[in-house]
C-alpha cells in the first residue's frame, strides 16, 4: 500500500529523492558524445566558457553548453569542463643561489671540515648555504679564534681524505691573521687546508649596508670594541653581551639570500666548499 504520509518532507534531502544522479563526465578532447535533444554526435576538439565544441564525422563542428544533455554509448551524463593540466614548477633556489635538488636528502657527513672563527660566521654561512652544505655532507664548526687553529689541525690532522677549508675575518696582508695563516700554510698541514678571509674586522660587516637599510658600516675608533661601536653608532642599545647578541639577531635577519652578502664573502665561502667537497 502506497502510504502517502510516511514520508518526512523536513528530512534531509527530501526534495532529492527519487531524482536519480547522473555520472559527471570531463570533456576531454576526442571524447565522443551526443546530445540528447537533436542526436547531434561528434567529438570534443575545444572547452571553454562553459561551452563545448563537438565535431562529427562529416566535419561540422557546433558548440553546446556544458552540463546536462549529452549522452555517451546511450546513457545520460553530466559533462564538466576538464580536469586543469598541472603547471610545472618553475626549479626552486637555495638562499646561496644554486638550484635545489627535488627531495633532496642530507648527505652522510664528510669527514673533511669547513672551519670559521666563531659563531656568527656560523650561523650567517648556515642560513646561505644550509641547503648546499647538508646535500653536500659537510660539517660547520667554529674556533673562536684563528690563534686555536694550529692546536685544532694538530688534535685532528688533515689529510687527503679529511680536509680543512677555514674561513678568518679580517685576512689581509701584515696582519695577525695573515701570519698565522702564511705559517700554516708553509707547515706541515699546509697540503690539505686552504686558509681564506675576507678583508672586513667583523662577519657583520659581511652583510650589505643595503640589506641592513643603512648607507654604510659605521667607523668604530680604536680601542672601542668593534660591535659595541657598531652598536652605538647605529643607535642600538650595547650595554652588555645579550644586546651585542640582540643586534646580532637583527643583522642576520636581514639577510634572505646571497644577494645580502658581499661578493668578497660569496667568493670565499664557495671556494672553501669546492675545496672540501673535490674529489681527493
Amino acid at each position: 500500500m502506497d502510504d502517502r504520509y510516511g514520508a518526512d518532507v523536513l528530512a534531509t534531502g527530501w526534495k532529492g529523492h527519487g531524482v536519480r544522479e547522473l555520472p559527471r563526465v570531463a570533456a576531454s578532447r576526442d571524447l565522443v558524445v551526443e546530445v540528447a535533444d537533436d542526436g547531434f554526435c561528434g567529438a570534443v576538439v575545444h572547452v571553454a566558457g562553459g561551452m563545448v565544441e563537438l565535431e562529427d564525422r562529416r566535419g561540422r563542428r557546433r558548440l553546446f553548453p556544458l552540463g546536462a544533455g549529452f549522452l555517451i554509448d546511450g546513457r545520460d551524463v553530466v559533462l564538466g569542463p576538464p580536469a586543469a593540466a598541472p603547471v610545472a614548477k618553475a626549479p626552486q633556489r637555495t638562499a646561496s643561489g644554486s638550484f635545489a635538488a627535488p627531495d633532496a636528502r642530507a648527505r652522510t657527513a664528510r669527514a673533511s671540515r669547513i672551519l670559521v672563527e666563531g659563531r656568527h660566521d656560523a650561523e650567517l654561512v648556515e642560513k646561505v648555504w644550509g641547503d648546499d652544505l647538508r646535500a653536500e655532507g659537510v660539517v660547520v664548526e667554529y674556533l673562536q679564534g684563528i690563534d686555536l687553529l694550529d692546536a685544532a689541525l694538530n688534535e685532528e690532522p688533515p689529510s687527503a681524505a679529511r680536509r680543512y677549508g677555514v674561513l678568518v675575518d679580517h685576512l689581509v696582508p701584515g696582519s695577525k691573521e695573515s701570519r698565522i695563516a702564511d705559517a700554516i700554510g708553509r707547515g706541515r698541514h699546509g697540503a690539505h687546508v686552504l686558509i681564506v678571509g675576507h678583508p672586513w674586522i667583523d662577519v657583520w660587516q659581511c652583510v650589505t649596508p643595503r640589506a641592513m637599510g643603512i648607507e654604510r658600516w659605521p667607523e668604530v675608533p680604536r680601542g672601542i670594541e668593534f660591535k659595541v661601536g657598531v652598536c652605538r653608532a647605529l643607535g642600538w642599545p650595547a650595554r652588555d653581551q645579550a644586546d651585542l647578541a640582540r643586534a646580532w639577531q637583527r643583522i642576520l635577519a636581514s639577510v634572505k639570500s646571497y644577494r645580502d652578502l658581499e661578493p668578497a664573502f660569496l667568493g670565499r665561502v664557495e671556494q672553501l666548499i669546492d675545496f672540501v667537497t673535490s674529489p681527493a
